[in-house]
């Protein structure tokens, strides 16, 4: 079974043409996917023509079929969810530049594996790697200063 694109609408058209001629690649490539199948030309001449497998020619075809033009356009990969909420996030780094001693600690510097011990103690998180505090350290622009945490100059 042969697969086109839906009808364009009126609208749609020069908007497509405009897209084809973009300085978007990916969606200049797109927008010229659903133009040649609207005037009939089959996924494998698209295919080559494009330069894409024929698998993302339908795939893009198919979108375009069910969302518009809205389907060409590049969605966000959602990602990896965030390991902290912005309120752990701000408990990591106050803890970070608090002096221990204020907090009735036996040491007066923090290491990585004392903050996540103390972090865990205090409830701020349930566990949590010693890496895992470093990158949010760095994140929000700390960095470590012979033997405390300070803001980045």
């Amino acid at each position: 079974m042969t697969l086109y694109c839906r009808t364009l609408k009126a609208d749609e058209q020069p908007r497509l043409e405009e897209l084809a001629r973009g300085t978007d690649e990916e969606l200049a490539r797109r927008a010229q996917i659903v133009l040649l199948s609207a005037q009939h030309t089959c996924v494998h001449e698209i295919s080559q023509t494009v330069g894409l497998h024929p698998i993302n020619v339908r795939k893009w075809i198919h979108r375009y079929n069910r969302a518009g033009i809205k389907g060409l356009l590049p969605r966000r990969s959602p990602g990896r969810p965030r390991v902290f909420t912005r309120q752990q996030r701000e408990a990591i780094v106050g803890l970070a530049a608090t002096d221990p001693r204020a907090l009735g600690l036996a040491f007066d510097a923090w290491s990585l594996q004392r903050l996540r011990t103390e972090l865990i103690e205090q409830g701020v998180v349930e566990e949590v790697s010693s890496e895992t505090i470093r990158q949010q350290l760095l994140q929000s622009g700390l960095v470590f200063d012979d033997q405390r945490w300070v803001a980045a100059p």
